[in-house]
């Protein structure tokens, strides 16, 4: 290359310099501009938990003091103790653990289930996966009063088996699970088979831990669809001490109506530990939906 192209080169790399500034400046620019905006946003959206939980710990004087404030000025957590020592949340919150817990059991079921429409091929599987997804158009409402006659009939009323019951299986995990499944090399199995693994010992060892992820987004949706359990335990439990948190905290706003910060303290105490599940989750459960094939 002669030294007159080499000299053109070098104008032009000094000419262009300039541009290239201009439009780094503008791309940083631009991105503390959507920054700001989302801040903003994220703001606005946590001010009610921000305001729930700082009511919590208010006295009640400062809790019905107006204008209001965000912040307490003597923060205390009699309320908290008020509602385990005097309003019987804690056999609410051991009720609901334990409908939680039952339902766990069926991650399991649901786990088996899209696996054997995923790697099994049987006559009416088609059929069989179609009638699950039915079950994803049906609103729970519509199936509360047959559910209630069954599990009447089997003396299951007023127990915690039978709150748990119908919440164990759900024809959109299944869905799930068997999305994700699907893209379980066939191979591996295959050579499982063949070194003579059973099919049982194959789906707790290989399956299960390769399916970390939408096991993850299940347990997050189970945790919920538990911790929030509010109409079917009020239909199917007359007596008080099954009731859940969810129930706990309707009769709480019905009975004490006068004192904010008592039910700022049941409501956060419903509310913290489902973030505290999907904080811990929320990595697993974008995974998941992003392998499952959802958008």
């Amino acid at each position: 290359m002669s030294t007159t192209e080499l000299l053109i080169r070098g104008t032009r790399q000094i000419s262009a310099e300039p541009e290239r500034r201009r439009r780094a400046s503008r791309g940083r620019t631009g991105t503390i501009v959507i920054g700001a905006f989302l801040a903003v946003g994220a703001l606005v959206t946590a001010f009610p938990f921000l305001w729930m939980a700082f009511a919590s710990v208010k006295p009640r004087s400062e809790s019905v003091a107006y204008p209001p404030q965000l912040l307490p000025q003597q923060p205390t957590f009699e309320y908290y103790v008020e509602l385990f020592a005097q309003l019987d949340f804690g056999r609410y919150l051991v009720n609901t653990l334990l409908i939680v817990a039952i339902c766990m059991v069926g991650l399991l079921l649901m786990a088996a289930a899209g696996y054997g429409f995923a790697k099994f091929s049987f006559p009416g599987r088609d059929a069989l996966f179609f009638l699950v997804l039915v079950t994803m158009m049906i609103p729970g409402q519509v199936t509360m009063i047959p559910s209630y006659l069954i599990l009447n009939g089997m003396k299951l009323t007023n127990t915690l088996i039978g709150i748990a019951l119908p919440m164990l299986v759900s024809g959109f995990a299944v869905f799930l699970f068997r999305q994700f499944m699907t893209t379980i090399p066939t191979e591996v199995l295959e050579a499982a088979r063949i070194d003579g693994a059973g099919e049982w010992r194959i789906f707790f060892r290989i399956v299960l831990p390769m399916s970390g992820p939408i096991l993850a987004v299940q347990v997050v949706l189970t945790f919920i669809a538990g911790w929030n359990s509010f109409l079917w335990p009020l239909i199917i439990a007359n007596d008080q001490n099954l009731y859940t948190l969810s129930v706990g905290l309707s009769l709480l706003n019905q009975q004490i109506a006068t004192n904010p910060s008592l039910q700022m303290a049941a409501s956060t105490l419903m509310v913290v530990p489902i973030l505290i599940v999907f904080v811990v989750f929320q990595r697993y459960v974008v995974q998941g939906f992003a392998l499952s094939g959802l958008k």
